[in-house]
């Protein structure tokens, strides 16, 4: 499954993202939308207005292209440790064509709309939460350079939309050209295919053989029977099996309830597969790969809190559409 559904397909999006992470950088885009949302995203999400791009790469394209775009932000100065962790599991979110992908599985493209609704809702949620409790929280607003880091503050005689044009203006004006922009493409798709893949494909291997041979996350999924049963899902016991294996590949829980006769049920595991974002297979493999300073226990931990927090809030919905 690895070798020969996801590895292709990563292929093919890590080609578009080394030649659109330049295009994202490089060109102003940043620091235009950076002023102009900074002051949304700093009270909200305790984040620079420039990792909106970074979550809209992730939504419009793939996910590893918003984990590769916050890496090489970190890198550069851009956002402190804790900022690019916070982004990378918590704004890395699942395109919106890889969503349709789950949907159609799970046999409930009737209820697309209602369950995106319902994605974002948790999701949002999720966005609010993660970055105030531990293990987020605890980790230090230090920069990866030694340099002090990026400046929001917006001069006095500018106001956020031409303080913004001015930086993207002189951002462009020192971006290189044509073949500039082709050798740092090629330099990207080179360190993503020959860095990231071996990583994601020795991870998911490990996780899917976990998953697909053993009873560890049938086992680990047992306490959520009762909890499911007095929470009045249908076929409890199916559904607890699906809600930590997302964290292996998350087309599994999908594919594992696909034999599940309840809508509601379907409903639920679909939607929370895709709030849990952190899927060793691809994201959480890139971000174990990339300098963003997250590790596999820390991955755990926030997968588990992701599940915590979403799948309430996702049943609560159920029960009020089914």
């Amino acid at each position: 499954m690895i070798l020969g559904d996801l590895m292709p397909s990563l292929v093919a999006v890590f080609l578009i993202a080394s030649f659109l992470l330049p295009l994202l950088l490089n060109y102003g885009l940043l620091e235009f939308i950076g002023s102009l949302f900074k002051k949304i995203m700093r009270p909200i999400f305790t984040l620079p207005g420039r990792s909106t791009v970074d979550n809209l790469a992730s939504w419009l394209g793939d996910g590893t292209i918003g984990v590769l775009l916050t890496s090489r932000q970190y890198e550069e100065g851009y956002y402190t440790k804790r900022e690019a962790a916070v982004i990378g599991t918590t704004f890395s979110v699942v395109s919106i064509t890889f969503t349709i992908v789950v949907v159609e599985q799970v046999e409930l493209m009737h209820m697309f709309l209602p369950m995106y609704l319902t994605i974002l809702a948790a999701g949002l949620v999720a966005a609010i939460i993660m970055p105030r409790i531990p293990p987020l929280s605890k980790i230090p607003d230090t920069y990866y350079t030694d340099e002090k880091g990026f400046d929001e503050s917006i001069p006095e005689g500018y106001n956020s939309f031409t303080w913004g044009y001015k930086q993207a203006v002189e951002r462009a004006e020192k971006s290189p050209g044509v073949s500039g922009f082709l050798k740092e493409g090629t330099k990207n798709a080179m360190d993503m295919w020959f860095g990231v893949l071996p990583v994601v494909m020795a991870i998911g291997t490990l996780g899917l053989i976990v998953a697909e041979e053993t009873l560890f996350f049938t086992w680990i999924g047992a306490p959520f029977v009762p909890i499911l049963e007095f929470l009045q899902i249908p076929e409890a016991q199916a559904a607890a099996e699906t809600i930590l294996v997302g964290f292996t590949d998350m087309f599994l829980p999908a594919l594992m309830i696909t034999d599940v006769t309840s809508e509601m049920t379907r409903f639920i595991i679909a939607a929370l597969s895709v709030t849990q974002l952190v899927y060793l297979s691809e994201v959480g493999g890139v971000l174990l790969a990339s300098k963003v300073p997250v590790n596999f226990w820390r991955l755990v931990i926030i997968f588990l809190l992701r599940t915590l927090i979403t799948l309430p809030i996702i049943i609560l919905i159920a029960h009020m559409l089914f």
